[in-house]
C-alpha cells in the first residue's frame, strides 16, 4: 500500500480501477458529457463493476448504472447520485454522508454499516434494502419507499420521515426518539425483558 493510500484510508482512485477493459475515470468523463447532452458522451454502465474503496468524493453520477456493484467501503461523499441505479450494490460501510440520493434505486442494496448522515434521499427507493446498523443521523426520507427494508440497529436520531409511508415497516428496536415521524404515527414498543415481564 502506498504512503497516499494509508493516508486515505486505502481509498482507490478512479483512473487505478478498470471495468469492461476501460479506466472508470474514463467511463465517468464521457457519462459528464452525457449528462451535459454532448454527443460524444455515453451513460456510465458499472454494472456488477469492482469498485470497492473507489473514491468518487463530490462525483457527478446522476443517472449512473451502479446495479449490482460491489461499492464496499467506498467514498461518496457530497456525491450527486440522483436517479443512479444503485439495485443490489454492496455499500458495505460505505460514507454517503451529505450524498445527494433524491429518487436513486436503492432497492435491494446492501448498506450496512454504512454512513449517510444528512444524505438526502427523497423519492429514493429501499425497498428490501438491507440497512443493518447504517448511520442516517438527520437523513431526509421524505416520500422514500422504504417498505421490507431491514433497519435492525440503524442510527436515525433527527432522520426525516415525516412524509414517508410506514405502514408495514419494521422499525422495531430502532432509537426513534428524535426521528421526525409521520403526524400519528405510533412507534412499536420494544419488548420488554424477559425478567421485567415476569415479575410485572
Amino acid at each position: 500500500m502506498s504512503i497516499f493510500s494509508a493516508l486515505t484510508g486505502g481509498l482507490r482512485s478512479p483512473k487505478s480501477i478498470r471495468h469492461n477493459g476501460k479506466r472508470v475515470s474514463e467511463i465517468l468523463e464521457a457519462h459528464a458529457r452525457f449528462v451535459r447532452g454532448d454527443e460524444t458522451g455515453a451513460r456510465a454502465d458499472l454494472a456488477g463493476a469492482e469498485l470497492s474503496r473507489i473514491d468518487l468524493q463530490r462525483a457527478v453520477l446522476a443517472y449512473v448504472n451502479f446495479q449490482g456493484a460491489n461499492l464496499d467501503g467506498a467514498s461518496l461523499r457530497d456525491a450527486k447520485l440522483s436517479s443512479a441505479d444503485m439495485s443490489k450494490a454492496r455499500l458495505r460501510r460505505a460514507d454517503l454522508r451529505k450524498a445527494d440520493l433524491t429518487e436513486t434505486n436503492l432497492s435491494q442494496a446492501d448498506l450496512t454499516e454504512a454512513q449517510l448522515g444528512g444524505a438526502e434521499l427523497f423519492r429514493a427507493s429501499l425497498r428490501d434494502a438491507v440497512l443493518q446498523r447504517a448511520d442516517f443521523g438527520a437523513a431526509n426520507f421524505r416520500s422514500a419507499d422504504v417498505h421490507g427494508a431491514d433497519f435492525r440497529g440503524a442510527v436515525m436520531r433527527t432522520a426525516i420521515l415525516r412524509e414517508t409511508e410506514l405502514d408495514g415497516v419494521d422499525l422495531s428496536g430502532v432509537d426513534l426518539t428524535t426521528t421526525l415521524l409521520p403526524r400519528g404515527y405510533k412507534a412499536p414498543q420494544a419488548p420488554r425483558p424477559v425478567e421485567e415481564a415476569k415479575g410485572s
